[in-house]
């Protein structure tokens, strides 16, 4: 005689095997190496912006709500972090920027943190190589920047947060601003 696992015991058994397979994949035996060139993004202290600075934040801001779309780069209907970045540059001076992140890091003069202005560029590796630069961000205060976010699009984020913190590279300035 054969007995029958009722629908309930099917479902338990299905959460059991997910459960379990679950924790398996969490588990790794490669160790993660800390970061020991890591430069933490303290708070800056930026002046009041120029009316050009001005008008590239509030270009930023207009992308605000703007969904995430990989390579795309259109206000309202997809973009990623480095398609805004080079829509609001193009938009404001003119000024056309390469089209990724790590090439608008290269283009970009190096500043230092105390150098930092609004509507500078801040630089991220948030990608499986710490060391290359995959993201971009528009600065726009002491504490805050605008960047299309891959899960939430165009949104502005604290750069104190310890993502951010962990992950930072560098601040850039655009030339000839």
């Amino acid at each position: 005689m054969m007995i029958r696992p009722k629908i309930s015991d099917k479902l338990l058994l299905a959460c059991v095997i997910a459960f379990g397979l679950t924790l398996s994949s969490c588990h790794t035996t490669k160790k993660i190496k800390p970061q020991t060139h890591h430069t933490k993004v303290e708070h800056l202290h930026i002046g009041k912006p120029t009316k050009t600075q001005k008008r590239i934040i509030d270009e930023a801001m207009t992308w605000l709500g703007t969904p995430y779309k990989y390579a795309g780069a259109e206000k309202k209907k997809g973009t990623d972090c480095s398609g805004m970045v080079l829509r609001v540059y193009e938009k404001v001076t003119g000024e056309s920027l390469p089209r990724n992140s790590a090439k608008q890091a290269e283009y970009c003069r190096s500043i230092k943190r105390t150098q930092v202005e609004p509507g500078d560029l801040v630089f991220f590796a948030t990608g499986k190589d710490p060391d290359k630069i995959s993201h971009v961000g528009i600065i726009i205060d002491d504490d805050h920047f605008i960047h299309a976010s891959s899960s939430k699009g165009v949104v502005i984020s604290d750069l104190t947060t310890n993502y951010y913190q962990r992950t930072f590279k560098k601040f850039g300035r655009v030339p000839g601003m």
